[in-house]
Parts: C-alpha cells; sequence; structure tokens
C-alpha cells in the first residue's frame, strides 16, 4: 500500500460543520460552569455583607443571555443542505 492511500482527508466544510457541532455540544457545559459561579463568591469579597440577590440574578440572566446569543450565532453558522449531511446510519 501506499501512504497516499492511508492518509485521512477531511474536507474543510465538514470540518468546520463539525467543529461548529462540538462547540454547540459544550455550550451546557459552560453554561453549567458559569451558572455555578454565584456559588463561589465569599462574604469576604463583598466586605463581610454578601452578595446582594439581586446581582446574583443579574449574573445569571447575563449568562443565560450569553449563552442564547452564542448558541443562535453557532447554529445560523451551521450548513444544513442535505446534500451536505451525512448518511442516517452514521458512516
Amino acid at each position: 500500500m501506499s501512504e497516499s492511500s492511508n492518509a485521512l482527508f477531511l474536507e474543510r466544510r465538514s470540518y468546520r460543520q463539525r467543529r461548529l457541532m462540538d462547540a454547540l455540544r459544550l455550550l451546557p457545559v459552560l453554561g453549567a460552569f458559569l451558572w455555578a459561579v454565584p456559588l463561589l463568591w465569599s462574604d469576604a469579597a463583598a466586605g463581610g455583607e454578601g452578595v446582594a440577590t439581586s446581582r446574583a440574578m443579574l449574573y445569571i440572566f447575563g449568562v443565560w443571555a450569553l449563552l442564547a446569543l452564542l448558541a443562535w450565532a453557532l447554529s445560523s453558522r451551521l450548513d444544513r443542505s442535505p446534500e451536505k449531511t451525512d448518511a442516517p446510519g452514521g458512516g
């Protein structure tokens, strides 16, 4: 067998589409980490008074909005044309 027959070639477009899909799959994990940040806020960081619930809720809402915008931006870049998708068998 020659070296060229063993080489794996991935088309640039399909490679980028797969990486976009991977990024979309990681968004919930990123969201879980970002939503856990208020649990790490200590009373000492705010001068012994603690963090106001309103600030924590604004942070949670901001993270949610950021995740929604990221999901929209990444999903809008996906190519959904039927001739570009893989076979349903996963091959």
